[in-house]
């Protein structure tokens, strides 16, 4: 079945301090953000008509706006209880949130200094990303040539819009290719996440690894699973992966807002197995978020 468009929906959007019409909710195509990539976002999930670490994403919203010279012309708290009254009067039980900072259309050209800075905040039903038969076996990825820029050449430790046009690339080449989804190298050709989720690997002792986000963003999720695997006396390596060393693990998943936990059942011609300890922490995961 076709997914409705997103600008044919209903429903209402939080639009610079004011409620909208879904349908109104329009920017003018000379924009700033739309050009120059002069935007920030976040995801959230709403599980049960709860939202998951609202105050986490909205702390990383703030610093990603203060990484891109963005200044957000509203509280913290603001934009919390803003959030909160949307869920509420849209009545989602469980849905997505994205919130997002660009600058408008002052200005045209790579200086913006006096445009003005723009907040809404949208939200959808949304049940699951990937097709939940499909994360029983696990999702397959491929191996994108794109790879994620050194820190000195990227504003990596945002959520910046822009740092996601490779990963478009990259997910749609896989796609073309009969995979779920596409890894991700660093700068040095290390594993670095998959195109909107970071990922673990689980060795023959039941131990996790993990690559350190030094080059790309340390997730909500990703936090929260270190945690819950540590509550259950898992040992974690956070060090520099190589693909070199797909074969010398028994299991693999990724992790995110959107993704959740989800395994991935291949990598090229490397298999992996949806083993219990991906399944107990998927389990862990859902009674935390209340699914």
């Amino acid at each position: 079945m076709q997914q409705l468009p997103f600008d044919k929906r209903s429903g209402k959007i939080w639009f610079n301090n004011e409620l909208c019409e879904w349908q109104d909710a329009r920017v003018h195509i000379i924009s700033h953000g739309m050009h120059y990539a002069s935007l920030v976002f976040e995801g959230l999930r709403v599980y049960n008509s709860k939202i998951f670490k609202l105050e986490e994403h909205t702390d990383r919203l703030f610093k990603s706006a203060k990484i891109l010279d963005m200044k957000i012309p509203y509280s913290y708290n603001e934009i919390i209880e803003a959030t909160k009254k949307l869920v509420s009067d849209q009545n989602i039980q469980n849905g997505y949130i994205r919130p997002f900072v660009w600058r408008g259309s002052e200005m045209m050209g790579v200086s913006a200094q006096s445009t003005k800075i723009n907040v809404a905040i949208a939200i959808w039903d949304w049940p699951t990303y990937f097709d939940p038969d499909l994360k029983l076996k696990g999702i397959k990825l491929n191996i994108s040539k794109w790879q994620r820029p050194p820190q000195n050449s990227s504003p990596w430790e945002s959520k910046a819009a822009g740092l996601y046009m490779i990963c478009t690339l990259s997910k749609h080449q896989a796609e073309k290719d009969g995979y779920t989804d596409s890894l991700m190298l660093d700068h040095e050709g290390n594993i670095a996440e998959a195109t909107s989720a970071n990922i673990f690997f689980k060795d023959e002792n039941n131990q996790l690894h993990t690559p350190i986000p030094d080059s790309f963003l340390d997730g909500i999720t990703r936090k929260t699973v270190i945690e819950l695997a540590k509550s259950k006396n898992i040992k974690i390596h956070e060090r520099k992966i190589s693909p070199n060393e797909l074969n010398n693990f028994k299991g693999c998943f990724i992790t995110g807002t959107a993704a959740e936990i989800t395994p991935v059942g291949k990598i090229l011609d490397y298999n992996f197995e949806v083993c219990n300890l991906i399944k107990d922490l998927s389990v862990s995961y859902e009674k935390l978020v209340g699914k």
